[in-house]
């Protein structure tokens, strides 16, 4: 029978964290401690009474020491990291270090560099770092996998993916609105779709980019399967006319040959899904999620350039 493991989790007042602290639960194991420099958590009495909560992380750190000295039972076992994406790989080393696996959102880290560098801690200590890339998890995503590889079509898929999320005022002021601490839009909101469609169709054979700022990216990705056009905002003004008279502040839209890719339901329980492949030895390391790091990595620097046809629909209505 499997053993009960222990978890603590780094940005506990994140957005995400939730879905993580289910996943933990869901998954028959118990979350042990938590940071966050805000003490807006009281999501964490949802699923359990008992974590020692901290908005120090020295204070969290010599917790994480205590516990490791107490023995197997005590120790803890795995990190969840949902901290702002410019301190994650900080966060998975000081997971490794302690002697847990580290469990992290996206992007798992900024810059291709880090990633060589935790790959380096993670032949010292022995532990692993898994990336949450949920999307491949997902029923529908993995049934156009399984299409596109059954099909083995010669002609490049025509993909448009649109992803327009309103964010406020607040959004700049925060690490988000920072490209150096979040990546930019490219690494902020798109990395979960350049990989899902990289894993899908291929590597990327070219990109460009055709537009670029704190708010709206767009460009071209030439995969080895398929070409993609696709515009990224967070900037309600984008929003097309059919969701604003719907009320809706999201608009996503994935389109493959004219044909829309629809996959809006099933998300609920993908982070639970990928916490069991993790628990049964399996799950997404950090070679998985390098295709997508070195991508975005080379949009949010390559130049805008003026498209030669391939260009996404609504740059057109610009």
């Amino acid at each position: 029978m499997r053993t009960q493991k222990n978890f603590a989790m780094i940005g506990a007042g994140g957005y995400i964290a939730p879905r993580h602290m289910k996943a933990i639960r869901d998954t028959g194991n118990v979350l042990v401690a938590a940071l966050d420099p805000s003490d807006s958590v009281g999501i964490l009495d949802s699923y359990t009474y008992d974590v020692a909560f901290f908005t120090e992380f020295e204070r969290f750190d010599r917790h994480a020491e205590k516990l490791r000295r107490q023995g197997e039972d005590k120790r803890i076992h795995y990190v969840s990291i949902c901290s702002p994406n410019y301190l994650h790989d900080s966060h998975i080393r000081f997971a490794m270090r302690i002697g847990a696996d580290a469990i992290c959102e996206k992007p798992l880290v900024l810059n291709p560099w880090n990633l060589d560098a935790l790959l380096e801690v993670e032949r010292e200590t022995g532990r692993k770092v898994h990336n949450i890339l949920q999307l491949r998890t997902h029923p529908a995503i993995v049934a156009l996998k399984e299409a596109v590889t059954k099909a083995n079509k010669k002609e490049k898929y025509e993909i448009d993916l649109t992803y327009i999320t309103s964010r406020g005022r607040w959004y700049f002021t925060s690490w988000k609105g920072n490209g150096e601490k979040s990546g930019g839009v490219a690494s902020n909101i798109g990395v979960h779709f350049f990989d899902m469609l990289m894993w899908i169709f291929g590597g990327v054979k070219h990109h460009e980019v055709h537009l670029a700022d704190e708010r709206k990216m767009a460009g071209f990705l030439e995969l080895e399967k398929a070409n993609v056009r696709w515009f990224l905002s967070v900037d309600r003004n984008d929003l097309p006319s059919e969701a604003l008279a719907a009320g809706k502040n999201t608009f996503r839209s994935i389109t493959v040959d004219g044909d829309e890719f629809e996959f809006s339901e099933g998300f609920t329980d993908l982070h639970t899904v990928v916490y069991k492949e993790i628990l049964a030895g399996r799950g997404f390391g950090m070679e998985d999620a390098r295709a997508s790091i070195n991508l975005v990595y080379e949009l949010r620097n390559a130049r805008a350039v003026v498209s030669s046809g391939n260009s996404h629909p609504f740059l057109d209505r610009k």
